[in-house]
């Protein structure tokens, strides 16, 4: 019988573990979200559609082919201070759509 509590005990741990590493990618989507907003200002905010984090990669979908423009020369930028924001590396890359 220990043996079968040790198993169901490893499986638990193992689904918890599952559900917690989805759960963080959720969260630093969210985070990463409310960054842009915070660190980009409500002028661009208004004319972001949406976002998208995938490995490291942030997708920007913007409405504003010249503020894509615009924002495009200071990709390196826009990483630097929402990573500061985040206190953690999060973004690697901005793409602009």
């Amino acid at each position: 019988m220990d043996n079968e509590n040790n198993t169901k005990s490893i499986k638990d741990i193992m689904q918890l573990v599952m559900k917690k590493n989805k759960l963080e990618k959720g969260i630093e989507e969210l985070d990463v979200t409310d960054a842009w907003k915070q660190v980009m200002g409500n002028g661009v905010w208004t004319y972001t559609s949406s976002l998208k984090l995938v490995n490291g990669n942030l997708t920007v979908f913007l409405k504003s082919a010249a503020l894509r423009e615009e924002l495009s020369y200071g990709t390196e930028k826009i990483i630097t201070m929402l990573n500061q924001y985040l206190k953690k590396e999060i973004v690697q890359k901005v793409r602009l759509m």
